[in-house]
């Protein structure tokens, strides 16, 4: 098991975890989405692609992170790796990394997401709405308390 930094190779396994993942955060929603592919995607691809991203490794890439300064920006794990502690192994490797007050986005239908965030310190600082390849999405602001 390695966390590490991205490298250009491993971008058609951060496309393979995201195009397999991004909808199951919106499960809970009550409406239907079709997914954005991230390479289609120039919203995500970019607050992703600007970000430090990290790989945790074991064989293959199973899941990744992203961080842009103090906002956790990404978190996403393959589905056939989920419930082993992969995501919390990279969320703690991010909250290792930030030296303020930590910030993300969840949607508030997200709940094993929000329950996460909040055993690891977060709390709900604001909810607002935004959108998933046009359709409406409320999603909580969250901050490291």
């Amino acid at each position: 098991m390695t966390i590490r930094e991205f490298t250009p190779a491993d971008e058609p396994q951060i496309h393979r975890i995201y195009n397999a993942s991004k909808l199951d955060e919106l499960k809970d929603e009550g409406m239907r989405f079709t997914l954005i592919p991230l390479d289609e995607d120039q919203r995500r691809s970019r607050t992703l692609w600007e970000s430090n991203i990290y790989v945790y490794e074991q064989d293959r890439i199973l899941g990744y992170c992203a961080l842009f300064n103090d906002e956790v920006r990404a978190l996403f794990v393959a589905p056939d790796s989920r419930r082993l502690g992969i995501g919390k192994l990279l969320l703690e490797y991010m909250l290792d990394r930030i030296e303020g007050k930590g910030t993300l986005y969840a949607a508030t239908s997200n709940s094993a997401a929000i329950s996460l965030y909040e055993h690891y310190g977060f709390r709900v600082t604001d909810t607002l709405m935004t959108d998933y390849n046009g359709v409406p999405v409320s999603a909580h602001r969250m901050e490291k308390a």
